[in-house]
């Protein structure tokens, strides 16, 4: 396990090059000018030495290559630069929002493999029966629903409408303090939204799992010996169904970090989608290159937790081969 997490960790060090160097380059390459996204409104009466002078401090006037190694060479030290944008070093702008992205994503995240899980196994128990025709043509209308606009209806229906749940924001207006009952109830909506966007593939991989091992020689073995169709079902048959999903879980990771984007977006939830924003329009290098790298090394944790827990749950695989 220590070895193949120490040549995943050797490769990353490449990818995180030349991702951050890609980043520097289509951001020099951009439409969008730095220096008046940085002044606003202020660049509209400003003479162009004024703007030069801006742009020479802000450091914009160099070549990105310099740019990046200064920022590469920052970063390595723990310095990840400022943001032209935000006003705030990058590492206290990632680290404010990080952790309601992160808590917005596990929770989106457990409840798709929790409810896939069963949807899956409840449509492969009877395959053509009327429960996996429902199952698989939800899956299947889900998997071709935008995100935004599955947001926008959920927005519609229980803020809205039925005036059930808030439609926005990590607290209640006005609230001076943050609280655990009002971020549960904000979390509700645009975890169940980013949850409904993942559901399908966790569903359809449990179901097309878990009905090839119902019909594999072990499975039909253990209801020879006389064992219940439950604990068929859960003790052989989903054991052996849920290791394709293993490997799921991070190719969906890339899914996953875009959807949260545009759900936080919708749902104003204080996350890292609003920073990625300005920092794309703003043309804000170092956070620009702070959140891309941040969003690299998440995908390959994930790949990397795949191919784990693939080799801990199938003893037909080792760790040492992989």
């Amino acid at each position: 396990m220590a070895r193949l997490a120490g040549r995943r960790a050797l490769f990353a060090i490449p990818a995180l090059l030349v991702v951050t160097f890609g980043v520097f380059a289509i951001a020099a390459a951009s439409p969008f000018d730095p220096v008046k996204a940085y002044a606003g409104t202020a660049a509209l009466g400003a003479d162009q030495e004024t703007l030069d002078r801006l742009r020479e401090n802000l450091g914009v006037d160099r070549p990105f290559a310099l740019r990046w190694w200064d920022w590469l060479t920052s970063a390595l030290t723990g310095d990840l630069g400022h943001s032209s944008v935000l006003r705030q070093p990058v590492a206290q702008v990632i680290g404010e929002r990080l952790v309601w992205s992160a808590l917005l994503c596990a929770v989106a995240f457990a409840a798709a493999v929790l409810v896939g899980t069963v949807l899956g196994v409840l449509a492969a128990r009877r395959p053509g029966s009327a429960v996996d025709r429902a199952v698989t043509s939800l899956a299947y209308t889900l998997e071709a629903a935008p995100v935004f606009w599955i947001a926008l209806l959920a927005i519609w229906l229980f803020a809205l409408r039925w005036d059930v749940l808030p439609a926005g924001g990590l607290t209640d207006t006005g609230s001076a303090h943050v609280t655990f009952g009002q971020v549960t109830s904000h979390l509700v909506l645009p975890a169940g939204v980013l949850a409904i966007s993942q559901l399908p593939w966790f569903t359809l991989y449990v179901r097309q799992g878990v009905g090839d091992a119902l019909a594999e020689d072990p499975v039909r073995g253990a209801r020879a010996r006389g064992l219940s169709e439950r604990t068929v079902l859960l003790g052989h048959a989903l054991r052996s169904g849920l290791l394709p999903v293993l490997t799921l879980i991070g190719s969906r990771v890339p899914e996953l970090i875009t959807g949260a984007l545009l759900v936080e977006s919708v749902f104003s939830w204080p996350g890292i989608a609003a920073a990625t924003v300005e920092a794309a329009t703003a043309v804000d290098f170092p956070l620009l290159a702070g959140l891309t790298a941040l969003a690299t090394a998440a995908v390959l944790a994930g790949n990397l937790l795949a191919d784990l827990l693939y080799g801990l749950f199938d003893p037909r695989v080792k760790l040492s081969d992989m």
